[in-house]
């Protein structure tokens, strides 16, 4: 297991595994056989192309999707399917921020409607209920940058970022321990989404919290993270300390990823491409699933599955190259 500091786990995935049957009954293997642990206030992100299985990990995480192999935990109690059932109490503490705000907020009741129904579950004496209510949510609400005068209005009457801040501050209704976000700031535009980017990590940072920031934006996961996790294809193929992976990245599909990003240095250098699609996930290539892409494949990758490899400290990658110690250059891809 990477990240086996002395801090004891908040989150523990372990071997997780997630599968979709389509219509023509094929299995989708949206995740496989992924593990990694959440420490207390720790701020880790999960990065890859759209379809790498981001999303689902996520909703697994949540709840809101079965395991079909391996488990996951929060402080030693295990996360079931929640289904049509009330969700068990102790999973309280683990909220989620959602990419669509204005999905996840429900437009017929008013803002601190919403936001007081999270704190009533979690508060059981309903003599503390009442005027403290009150107070909590205007607290909340300025603790987001809106003003308590918020709680009145519907979710409609606010603008994008507001409504993602919104959704901030009823998740920190119930005082959490663990925010799962998924993509919370793609739907912003660019200024929108360095504030909102800058005030969850304030926040968590602020409160203790331990963040899971799923995001593609590879340029806010290298400003905000710890450590990061790259996926494919619903396979973790790299993970390590943020800025250990940026620097010298040792997985090939990492390398591509961190290539790709934009550096605005005046030095001419073109951002690299990575060549071809991510294949289907109900159809996925043998061996290594990026093999096909990649840059630096040779005899046996297109029939052998790579295994992540310990790099030292809490870095891992999973590729052939690492396994057999093969001296390849990885050149830029393009």
């Amino acid at each position: 297991m990477i990240g086996s500091d002395a801090a004891k786990p908040l989150l523990s995935v372990r071997s997780a595994s997630i599968e979709y049957k389509r219509g023509d009954r094929s299995i989708v293997k949206a995740v496989n056989d992924v593990s990694f642990e959440l420490k207390p206030g720790e701020i880790v992100g999960i990065v890859g192309e759209s379809g790498c299985g981001k999303s689902t990990l996520a909703k697994g995480i949540m709840g809101l999707a079965p395991l079909a192999a391996g488990s996951i935990e929060f402080d030693g109690t295990t996360v079931g399917r929640l289904g049509r059932r009330k969700r068990d109490e102790r999973l309280l503490p683990v909220q989620m921020i959602f990419q669509d705000s204005a999905a996840a907020l429900n437009p017929r009741r008013t803002i601190g409607a919403q936001i007081s129904e999270v704190i009533a579950s979690r508060i059981k004496n309903r003599g503390e209920r009442g005027v403290n209510v009150i107070n909590e949510i205007a607290d909340l609400l300025r603790k987001v940058g809106l003003p308590p005068a918020a709680a009145m209005k519907y979710s409609h009457e606010f603008s994008g970022g507001q409504k993602q801040r919104i959704a901030l501050a009823r998740a920190l209704a119930s005082k959490p321990k663990v925010l799962v976000a998924d993509e919370p700031i793609s739907a912003l535009d660019a200024s929108a989404q360095a504030y909102a980017a800058k005030l969850l990590v304030e926040v968590c940072r602020e409160e203790g919290i331990a963040l899971l920031f799923i995001s593609h934006d590879l340029a806010v996961v290298r400003a905000i993270t710890e450590r990061v996790i790259v996926m494919y294809l619903g396979r973790v193929f790299e993970q390590g300390p943020t800025r250990e992976v940026w620097g010298d990245p040792k997985h090939p599909y990492a390398k591509a990823l961190i290539g790709a990003i934009p550096v605005p240095d005046g030095s001419g250098r073109k951002p690299v491409t990575l060549t071809g699609e991510v294949p289907d996930p109900a159809n996925a290539p043998s061996g290594c699933v990026f093999h096909p892409r990649c840059p630096a494949r040779f005899e046996g990758c297109d029939r052998v599955e790579p295994v992540l490899v310990q790099l030292g400290g809490s870095r891992a990658a999973a590729c052939r190259l690492l396994e057999n110690r093969v001296d390849v250059e990885l050149e830029t891809v393009g």
